[in-house]
């Protein structure tokens, strides 16, 4: 059986009655059924349903797939990492047990192997086998700003970091508005690409070995400017902040700003979306067409007055350099319940992850509800399907 999870922490599965498809049409506007969960409501393509993963997780923040089908979670706030366990397949996790307490707001979480790696505000580290305390990987990173620290393990076997920048315009050095290729053992730091704001989501398409990675561009331009871009990172190459949100397109700040040089986004997708999670899907229980795509979660922005969603995307992935969204959110859009308006609070829809039997997981560090924190799983059919592609 395979699923998708999301960290409130909620499961989205198949119903029997019907095949899932891939593209949009039906519940919240884009096509699909809507799920209450928690008070609130899921819209998610035909044939996928939700249910509660697990309850009391607090301020999820970024999951992690570790030995024998587990789930770990980085909750910043309390500064911990929780591991999830669904021992029978169910669905349902069955226990949430502290594997590390004190930390200083963990935010990036990966398994290389046997050995998990975290990252706090300041640092990459890593917990091996059998150990009880970690060890400092990469150590000095600038505190304050943009605090999460991701990372993402390359084909070449090197470790790469983002750091985003201070301030929402200004000229930051590197680390900051930047990614840093590192040796796995912290040395030899490498400026690897500059010029991004805050690029929360990393991953590595494993089709191709390229680094993709969104960014979360400024503020204070209006509803619609500039956009959020999603990147194929480049060694050596810049992105345009703080001078450029596009090539060609100078901020305000910098009006005398030569942005012909600025390397042009795989996607742009809507201003102040916020991009977080991104991870590219390598498991079989979706249908056949979401083989080889890319999903993408965001977070949604009060910045935006007029865009308060918090939603997933899919995105194909055509020829190499090449990206374009799915005609429909998938798997799962979120909005907020009984308002037409899209005003008010925000739902954070965070990080996700793939299972190896074809589940995809996701964190939600800030569904609130009298329950706590959930995390929904999200799961198609175990019939086998046709289905046709959407465009």
């Amino acid at each position: 059986m395979i699923r998708c999870v999301l960290l409130l922490l909620v499961a989205v599965h198949c119903t029997p009655r019907t095949t899932p498809t891939g593209g949009g049409g039906g519940g919240g506007g884009f096509g699909g059924d809507s799920i209450p969960i928690a008070g609130h409501m899921l819209y998610v393509p035909v044939g996928f349903t939700v249910n509660i993963f697990a309850q009391g997780v607090s301020g999820a923040r970024f999951l992690a797939l570790g030995p024998g089908g587990a789930v770990y979670a980085t909750q910043s706030g309390s500064g911990r990492i929780v591991r999830l366990v669904d021992t029978n397949g169910d669905g349902t996790a069955e226990s949430v047990a502290p594997v590390l307490t004190g930390l200083s707001d963990p935010s990036g979480i990966a398994w290389r192997g046997d050995t998990l790696y975290f990252s706090t505000e300041t640092e990459v580290e890593r917990l091996d086998p059998g150990a009880v305390a970690p060890v400092s990987v990469v150590t000095g990173l600038p505190a304050g700003g943009h605090s999460t620290r991701t990372f993402a393990f390359g084909p070449d076997n090197l470790l790469y970091v983002a750091v985003g920048s201070s301030c929402n315009i200004c000229d930051d050095t590197p680390p900051r508005a930047a990614v840093t290729r590192y040796n796995l053992d912290g040395s030899g730091a490498h400026t690897f690409a500059t010029g991004l704001r805050n690029s929360v989501g990393l991953a590595f398409n494993p089709s191709t070995g390229e680094l993709w990675a969104n960014n979360n561009d400024r503020d204070y331009l209006g509803d619609d400017l500039p956009p959020e871009h999603l990147n194929i990172l480049k060694d050596s190459k810049w992105y345009g902040w703080p001078r450029c949100y596009l090539p060609g397109q100078r901020n305000p700040e910098y009006a005398s700003a030569d942005c012909s040089g600025v390397e042009p986004p795989a996607l742009t997708v809507q201003a102040h979306s916020a991009p977080l999670g991104l991870a590219f899907y390598a498991g079989t229980m979706f249908p056949a067409e979401y083989q080889g795509d890319a999903f993408m979660t965001y977070h949604g922005s009060g910045r935006g007055l007029r865009h308060r969603l918090a939603a997933g995307r899919r995105l194909a992935l055509g020829s190499p350099g090449r990206a374009r969204r799915r005609g429909g959110r998938c798997p799962v859009d979120r909005r907020r319940h009984g308002r037409s308006d899209l005003e008010g609070e925000l739902w954070t829809l965070g990080r996700t992850v793939g299972r190896s039997d074809g589940r995809s997981v996701l964190s939600d560090a800030h569904w609130r509800s009298g329950r706590g924190c959930f995390c929904p799983t999200v799961r198609p059919s175990d019939r086998p399907t046709t289905s046709t592609p959407s465009t």
